[in-house]
């Protein structure tokens, strides 16, 4: 991955101070609410009210695209409600020099970005941001940042995380990308193959050719390779892994029987998967460089969809042991479930949060499928958003969103879509064709 280096720019006049956003605490629930005194969104908040934010056209060659990613990424955010160029007071502030407050105050105007894009000697892009609160006419952030000419899209989405956080005091999530199941054809024969793109829809590549069906990928949290299960016509399905960055892709799992649901550990190591056996199917964790596997659970049962906590020491899933699809807890090593879901309907899919804190899901029930999330000991659950047909969710890397597909039926096809964990954020994502299993990458900081 291509370096990008990152320098802190300085105020640009004496007496503007560096502002820090609110810490977060544990009551990450609760919606945002914009403080009045100064630049934060408190997610501590009670009530919802997105940060007016403007961002000024970047000078320079490509300045006009980067800001164009950056006006768009908040957007999409639901916590910024960028402010139309038709109002901005001056449609290419000066870089160097303090704004005209007054006048962007006038303008509705709380957050002001400016930035531009230049070259070095060596032919390098050299980005610059500032953060403006406008309120109280201080410089809140500043950075530079160097790189290759072919990422002023992906110095757009690291800004983008830069000021996310600043004002939130949320990790970023605009720097990553999304793998997901491409759908085409008709839906009796759909071909299905995967397909990596930038979180906001750009930059669509495919990984697979379409000539065997995959289902169900999962990043790894910790490196850019994806596991999934493919599978031909009259052959049992297999677990592979696929570094995404080399194209190098192994089988991990050859099993005579159906396996499903493969996800990793949080260090990468080891895959947890369900693997049938006669009417039941158990649990099993494999670890990938020596290919030994560990039974984690030995019942009458369908266990499947396990997801490990980000400590790795407990795996969530869902089993049909107790009468009915529902959400179970056990150590990672294995042993007894606790069952953690006793709502209304069947629970599936579960999916635990990177900040260890939440736990999503699939329920159906009588009225369709919602997402929800719930705490990690079962209680505080919460409908985020309810569909026909909703499934699959993930989490981005900052444990703030979630991505999922929703299928209307009929000879349509599923689009994906994230939602916030307030459920008052609600956005389509766009993709090439019909799209399902959307899975996040972590963070791309490491070529930073």
């Amino acid at each position: 991955m291509t370096l990008i280096n990152r320098k802190i720019l300085s105020p640009v006049a004496n007496g503007l101070t560096r502002r820090g956003a609110l810490a977060l605490g544990g009551a990450a629930l609760l919606a945002p609410a914009v403080a009045k005194a100064e630049l934060v969104i408190d997610l501590r908040g009670g009530s919802f009210q997105p940060l007016p934010i403007a961002v000024a056209d970047f000078a320079g060659d490509g300045g006009v695209l980067v800001s164009g990613v950056i006006t768009n990424n908040l957007k999409r955010s639901g916590y910024f409600t960028p402010i139309d160029k038709s109002r901005h007071p001056d449609r290419n502030p000066p870089f160097d020099s303090v704004p005209q407050f007054e006048a962007w105050k006038a303008a509705g105007v709380q957050a002001l970005v400016t930035g531009r894009v230049s070259r070095d000697g060596s032919g390098r892009i050299k980005a610059e941001f500032r953060l403006w609160d406008v309120t109280t006419g201080t410089q809140t952030d500043g950075q530079q940042y160097f790189t290759d000419p072919s990422n002023n899209r992906r110095v757009g989405h690291i800004i983008s995380d830069a000021i996310f956080t600043k004002v939130t005091g949320v990790g970023g999530f605009f720097d990553t990308r999304v793998v997901f199941v491409d759908e085409s054809g008709p839906k009796e024969n759909r071909r299905k193959r995967l397909a990596i793109m930038d979180q906001d829809g750009a930059n669509v590549r495919y990984l697979t050719n379409g000539d065997v069906s995959v289902v169900t990928p999962r990043y790894s949290p910790v490196a850019q390779e994806v596991t999934y299960m493919s599978q031909r016509m009259g052959e049992q399905p297999r677990v592979h892994v696929l570094n995404i960055e080399t194209g190098q892709r192994q089988v991990v799992g050859n099993f005579p029987d159906m396996t499903s649901s493969p996800r990793f550990s949080p260090n990468g190591a080891r895959i947890a998967l369900s693997l049938q056996q006669g009417g039941n199917a158990n649990l099993y964790a494999m670890d990938i460089g020596s290919r030994t596997t560990t039974r984690l659970t030995s019942t009458g049962a369908i266990d499947t969809s396990p997801s490990y906590s980000p400590d790795g020491t407990q795996i969530v899933f869902e089993s049909d042991r107790g009468g009915s699809q529902q959400l179970y807890l056990m150590p990672a090593g294995g042993g007894e479930g606790k069952r953690l879901s006793f709502g209304a309907g069947s629970y599936s899919q579960p999916s635990w949060s990177p900040r260890g804190d939440l736990i999503a899901f699939t329920r159906r029930g009588s009225g369709g499928f919602a997402i929800g999330v719930m705490r990690a000991d079962g209680s505080g659950e919460r409908v985020l958003t309810e569909g026909f047909h909703n499934e699959a969710p993930n989490w981005a890397p900052n444990g703030q969103y979630i991505m999922f597909f929703r299928d209307p039926g009929g000879q349509s096809g599923g689009k994906l879509y994230m939602v916030d964990i307030t459920g008052r954020v609600e956005v389509p994502v766009p993709t090439p064709a019909f799209a399902s299993d959307p899975t996040w990458s972590p963070l791309l900081t490491a070529g930073r």
